[in-house]
């Protein structure tokens, strides 16, 4: 009775809360000094086309390193969960990139459709970031779509696996570069992951905006590489 009583109360105070919060809530008819700068400098300091990746990569560099940062965290902790005990036999082969349970090979449709779809995903992906400078997109998305096909290689050809080891290279090196370029835009530039260590370009086009597309490169393979990873834990 008391435990009911206290969450009634709980949920009392909460909804006199709230009830002031949207009772006093008003809408911002204008942009803030620092959001307003954004919108009308920031094609002109960084030249991206795509405003977003301005904020995302360069302005707010910083919290975009500290989400690759959680997604590696999270990434490595359902890994270390997931991970099982093998016997010496078991562990060899995974190792080797073979899976030590086989099961039911694929069908010649599946197998086909694999051979067609995995590269075209793969790529698509690979445009995603790469032109994340110019449309809406980037390295989280494309990194997502690469980690899907290699969800789909996985569920196609069950006894087969991709190296964990591969994988894990791909992520530290380009973790580790992503890094390099932000500090390489304190010593050249304006501050850390300043785009403007490289020349901005002619706007609109793909060699444009700096380290924005090398950036979102390196954070689209760290990405990628991370679920990745992750999904071949899942399979093990």
């Amino acid at each position: 009775m008391l435990k009911r009583l206290f969450m009634l109360i709980a949920l009392a105070m909460m909804a006199v809360m709230f009830f002031d919060i949207a009772g006093n809530f008003s809408e911002r008819t204008e942009l803030t000094g620092i959001s307003e700068h954004y919108a009308t400098k920031g094609a002109e300091e960084l030249g991206a086309a795509n405003l977003v990746t301005s904020v995302v990569v360069i302005y707010r560099g910083l919290d975009t390193l500290g989400e690759v940062t959680v997604l590696f965290i999270s990434a490595a902790g359902a890994a270390l969960m997931l991970r099982r005990r093998r016997v010496p036999g078991e562990k060899a082969a995974a190792e080797d990139g073979h899976d030590p349970q086989p099961r039911r090979e694929a069908s010649e449709i599946v197998r086909t459709t694999l051979s067609v779809l995995f590269p075209v995903i793969m790529l698509f992906g690979v445009y995603i970031f790469i032109n994340g400078h110019l449309t809406p997109g980037g390295g989280f998305q494309g990194g997502a779509v690469i980690a899907s096909a290699i969800l789909f290689y996985i569920l196609a050809l069950p006894n087969e696996s991709i190296s964990h080891k591969l994988l894990m290279k791909v992520e530290s090196l380009s973790g580790f570069t992503y890094v390099m370029l932000g500090l390489l835009g304190v010593v050249l530039a304006g501050g850390f992951l300043d785009s403007r260590v490289l020349p901005l370009g002619e706007f609109g086009s793909l060699f444009s905006a700096g380290l924005i597309p090398l950036i979102y490169i390196l954070v689209g393979l760290k990405v990628g590489s991370e679920l990745g990873s992750l999904i071949q834990k899942f399979k093990e």
